[in-house]
């Protein structure tokens, strides 16, 4: 190699942000064996009404909602972020085995608790560690790279789950303990694989909630909040897409592959788009992924051909490929690095409140006006918040 070529971005990432993101991978397909299996399992063996499943997973994700603020707070007050991650993965993994012997709602209800507290408690401080042990030049390439190989997880998971209950006659606890093993591995792989970073580790911390500390997040940090913010609302829960194709006539044994179909192209497309995000502005990308939001959303809306059905899909996982690691790369690049977490804690509350009100909306629009309504709306959302893009690099450059 000649001594002026500079290795590709994907050998110049750390080796522990790979980790992380193979840690990432295996507690996705863990957990999506499980929750792609999880309402069938409550209806049909516990006896578990629609309202009861629909009551359990909104506690679920409220309670992921409130962790995720305090964990990032804790890994800044403490200047520890490994181990509180740690501790949120095993709390997941913890929680396999529970499903699998769960013979009650209550035991699926404390399981499903414990596994979002888990996953609160691991998503801030996680983040955080990614940007403290990349260099920012790489930073996009890095957040992309861990998403690609979370997604990996969001459809391997449901493929596999698939399949066993093929090869094994429709028996759900046994998936369930086969998802106990990715989930372990992904405790031991963080334990054994990621070093806290010295210099961080050292630094004395103060509260970061207080006021002089708080003031440390100006503008251009809030800015993003309320960015990522908005465009949740544009783009609301993916449950939506698998109601769209049943709602298109698509076979009901072909449904699932419509996430599995998203979830590839967001795979294929975060990483690369994350280190272009490095050499461009990332403002440029958000503003490109709201153009491929407003596409989806206007295909979607269409009540035409199951091909049309499908391009909205594929727009749909390239906005996600385009924005979602490139918004975390935001947030590490406004934040001071002894507030990562914090930054990160409360940028996720406001999206994650942001995605229940979309969702919520969506599912008003939808039974009151119809399917068209509902992805028209988001394409609303989408238009308004390539008007605040527009008006913030107008200001900007004045």
């Amino acid at each position: 190699m000649s001594p002026k070529m500079k290795p590709s971005p994907l050998r110049r990432i750390p080796t522990a942000v790979w980790i992380l993101g193979f840690v990432s991978m295996l507690m996705d397909i863990s957990s999506e064996l499980i929750h792609s299996l999880l309402p069938l399992f409550m209806v049909t063996t516990l006896g578990a009404s629609t309202l009861m499943v629909g009551l359990i997973e909104g506690l679920a994700e409220a309670t992921a909602l409130i962790v995720k603020v305090f964990s990032g707070v804790i890994s800044d007050y403490f200047g520890k972020r490994k181990w509180l991650a740690v501790t949120g993965y095993a709390l997941g993994a913890l929680t396999k085995p529970v499903f699998a012997l769960s013979s009650s709602i209550g035991l699926v209800l404390t399981a499903r608790l414990t596994d979002r507290v888990g996953k609160g408690i691991r998503g801030a401080p996680r983040d955080a560690l990614v940007a403290d042990i990349t260099p920012p030049e790489l930073r996009g390439a890095a957040f992309g790279l861990r998403q690609s190989l979370d997604t990996v997880g969001a459809f391997v998971g449901p493929l596999l789950a698939v399949g066993l209950m093929l090869l094994w006659a429709n028996d759900f606890r046994a998936v369930f303990w086969v998802a106990v093993i990715p989930g372990f591995l992904a405790v031991l792989l963080l334990i054994f694989g990621v070093s806290e970073p010295e210099s961080h580790a050292t630094t004395q911390r103060t509260n970061p909630l207080v006021m002089a500390n708080l003031q440390r997040l100006d503008s251009r940090y809030w800015w993003i909040v309320g960015i990522g913010s908005i465009f949740t609302l544009a783009r609301f829960s993916e449950a939506f897409l698998v109601l769209r194709a049943q709602d298109s006539g698509v076979p009901i044994a072909y449904i699932p592959l419509v996430m599995v179909l998203m979830n590839i192209v967001y795979a294929l497309s975060a990483y690369p788009f994350g280190h272009l995000s490095d050499h461009v502005s990332r403002y440029t990308f958000l503003a490109y992924g709201l153009v491929m939001l407003l596409a989806a959303d206007l295909a979607l809306a269409v009540d035409g051909h199951w091909s049309i059905l499908l391009l909205g899909v594929v727009l749909w996982g390239l906005h996600m490929g385009l924005t979602q690691g490139i918004l975390a790369a935001l947030v590490a690049d406004t934040a001071p690095a002894d507030l990562r977490g914090t930054a990160f804690g409360f940028f996720n509350l406001a999206s994650g409140v942001a995605m229940l009100i979309a969702s919520v909306v969506a599912g008003w629009l939808w039974d009151s006006f119809g399917a068209s309504a509902t992805f028209l709306t988001g394409a609303g959302f989408c238009g308004t918040t390539l008007l605040l893009l527009a008006l913030n690099a107008k200001l900007s450059q004045s």
